[in-house]
């Protein structure tokens, strides 16, 4: 791993980094030759397992925890921007108190830091944070809570923003970041891309019957540098893509990993059925499976979020979705994540 130069001081800090949208933030940042460091859980070891998601990148690397405030602040020290974008994430039912801790305290404990340190913060939340219109239609900054599912995931992101908006109060200078689904390459865990993998993979024969916005995680990354430059004080920015189905999403997903397009779309009770078969398997482990009914009930929203703010605040923009499942697609198999389809033909 190269490290920065002990001579160079950081000008943004970025935690999260190495998850997928840290991680592309990081890249960015490095491109574009500004001198960065990272905050990032300490790493294991003597366990076999190899973190690869920072190697040859010249960032100076902290290694701490969100509950220890003085480390942030150490770590924050001659900074100028701070984005946050370390989170627990999972869809379902389990690790609420998990979550609290991570999710809101942690981010209680940036904001604080970031406000001591005189750095202005991204706080990188979700769509999720926001509520569905009763309409159907897409949804804004403004649109108030309702209408998603109430699972430990989405109430903490809601309070999040709230504990970041009370240091907005004492004074940090602060926007929100609000993105919709990501797909891209630089995706170690992996997270989101677990859903091209499953399909690309073959297991996507019937999709989910509800609907979702897709995007670019190198088009988010960008967008939190212009929040950063542009957004006003306090003020939430979705950073938004391409309104999907599952169904045609799925399509596109097959079609750039050489597989058959899925069949149809899944029933309801289908999807509800799998999803209760999922409570079950693990109410016998200790581990909840990522199909519960948690998850399986938000994949029939109609999950769709309007990012016309950011386009005409921030300049905003995102690229082809084709262009994003491709580049996600060719990234799993350079890095072994995924196998051609035998016979395959991949999509140009």
């Amino acid at each position: 791993m190269q490290a920065m130069p002990e001579t160079t001081a950081p000008a943004a800090l970025v935690t999260g980094a190495t998850g997928l949208v840290g991680n592309n933030l990081v890249r960015l940042l490095v491109d574009r030759g500004e001198p960065t460091a990272v905050y990032i859980r300490p790493r294991p070891q003597g366990n076999g397992r190899v973190d690869r998601s920072l190697d040859e990148l010249p960032v100076k690397i902290h290694e701490g925890q969100l509950a220890d405030e003085v480390s942030l602040e150490r770590a924050m020290e001659g900074c100028r921007l701070v984005v946050h974008s370390a989170a627990m994430v999972h869809i379902g039912w389990r690790h609420a108190e998990a979550m609290w801790e991570v999710n809101v305290e942690g981010a209680r404990r940036v904001a604080r830091a970031a406000r001591r340190a005189g750095a202005k913060l991204v706080h990188v939340s979700s769509v999720d944070a926001i509520g569905l219109r009763a309409d159907g239609e897409p949804a804004d900054e403004e649109t108030p809570p309702g209408g998603l599912l109430e699972c430990p995931y989405v109430t903490t992101k809601r309070e999040a923003e709230k504990a970041v908006l009370e240091e907005v109060d004492r004074g940090l200078d602060a926007v929100i970041v609000n993105p919709v689904y990501m797909i891209g390459p630089w995706d170690w865990k992996p997270s989101s891309g677990r859903m091209l993998l499953e399909v690309g993979g073959g297991w996507g024969s019937f999709a989910p019957p509800g609907a979702n916005d897709f995007v670019d995680v190198r088009d988010v990354a960008r967008g939190i540098l212009l929040a950063a430059e542009h957004g006003r004080v306090g003020r939430r920015y979705i950073l938004g893509g391409h309104r999907l189905s599952y169904l045609e999403a799925w399509k596109v997903f097959a079609r750039v990993a050489g597989r058959a397009e899925p069949l149809a779309t899944a029933p309801p009770a289908a999807v509800r059925v799998a999803g209760w078969f999922g409570d079950l398997a693990g109410a016998f482990s200790r581990r909840e499976p990522a199909v519960n009914s948690a998850a399986a009930r938000s994949s029939l929203l109609p999950h769709n979020f309007s990012s016309a703010r950011a386009e005409q605040e921030l300049g905003y923009t995102f690229r082809s979705f084709e262009a994003a499942a491709k580049d996600a697609w060719k990234w799993f198999l350079d890095h072994g994540y995924a196998r051609p389809a035998r016979g395959a033909v991949l999509a140009r």
